[in-house]
Formats: structure tokens, sequence, C-alpha cells
């Protein structure tokens, strides 16, 4: 299983680009990609999810 598995499902299911996300965190798209590659901290996740969550609405 990968890292980060539930931000991976949570950005298939909502079908937004992970270059949006990034917008919204204020990084780099590639520097968002390369943060999925490792676990992140249950604090940044939430913080994706919520992102994820508020975009797909």
């Amino acid at each position: 299983m990968q890292n980060n598995q539930e931000i991976r499902e949570a950005i298939f299911k909502s079908n937004i680009s992970k270059w949006i996300i990034a917008q919204e965190l204020n990084i780099d798209p590639s520097t968002f990609s390369r943060k999925l590659r490792k676990e992140l901290p249950e604090e940044e996740k939430e913080k994706i999810l919520d992102i994820i969550k508020r975009l797909s609405n």
C-alpha cells in the first residue's frame, strides 16, 4: 500500500487535480507530489483532506 492512501483515494474520488490542492496549500505541485511519497503527520493529512472536501462541494 502506498503512503497517504487516504489522501490519494480522496483525490481520486473527488476528481480534483493535485495542482489545485497544491495551489490551496500555497506550494508548487511538484512539492505536493513529493510530500505524498512519505507518510504525512495526522495534522497535515487533516488539512489536506479538509481542502479536498471543501473543493469538492
